[in-house]
């Protein structure tokens, strides 16, 4: 009789890992592993979703033909501020983004201006004023600033592991602590 476990894979910046854990949330089985990063169309380094994604769906293929395992569930943690810009058939349209890519300070001034000023936007948002894509609004607003023929195409947005999830499942969901 095959093990029911539930995996995990938690995707760092660096270590990119596989869990499984038992019913009684040990963990069975663990994997690392490492990839090269990319260039986005800027010439600034991210994480090769492409392969992130190739390895995520080889990973669980091979554990649920294995019968070794009976996978009763899967669940994805991610480094955070990173989102995912999905096209109206439902494919990412755009790489993944480092979350410590600079960008023009006016990017982010357009938007504290509008909820008034960088303390009190900080402070709602939680998220520091540094000039780099860490909140995932100016990563929006930005993407419509300054790419705005990939904006045109957004149909949906996800934080990275709820994408790793409509990735396995083809369902959009997204819950508050996401955001």
């Amino acid at each position: 009789m095959r093990e029911k476990v539930i995996a995990v894979f938690d995707i760092g910046k660096t270590n990119k890992k596989l869990l499984l854990f038992d019913g009684e949330l040990k963990v069975i089985y663990s994997e690392e592993s490492r990839f090269k990063t990319i260039l986005d169309e800027d010439g600034d380094e991210c994480d090769d979703i492409a392969l992130i994604e190739e390895w995520i769906i080889n990973r669980i293929t091979t554990i649920i033909t294995d019968n070794t395992y009976d996978v009763v569930g899967v669940n994805f943690s991610t480094y955070g501020a990173s989102i995912v810009f999905i096209d109206a058939d439902n494919k990412r349209i755009t790489p993944l983004y480092n979350y410590l890519k600079r960008i023009p300070e006016e990017i982010q001034e357009t938007l504290f201006n509008n909820y008034g000023g960088a303390r009190e936007f900080c402070r709602k948002t939680a998220s520091p004023e540094l000039g780099f894509l860490l909140n995932s609004g100016i990563q929006v607003l930005w993407l419509k600033q300054r790419k705005k023929e990939l904006f045109s195409r957004v149909n949906g947005i996800l934080h990275f592991p709820q994408y790793l999830s409509f990735m396995l499942t083809g369902e959009m969901i997204s819950e508050a602590t996401s955001v």
